[in-house]
């Protein structure tokens, strides 16, 4: 029995870890598309 639950508490972990790992990255992700669009807007306006 106690090997079950170190093992569910270590999945638990990794589930975490992942979870906030993408989270964190979402962010970073979000602000490069932003950053994209703003561009190819730019060079739409310019023409």
């Amino acid at each position: 029995m106690k090997r079950l639950g170190q093992s569910i508490l270590e999945y638990a972990l990794i589930v975490t870890v992942v979870a906030a790992a993408l989270t964190t990255m979402s962010t970073y992700v979000q602000r490069s598309v932003q950053s994209n669009l703003r561009m190819i807007e730019d060079q739409i306006n310019s023409q």
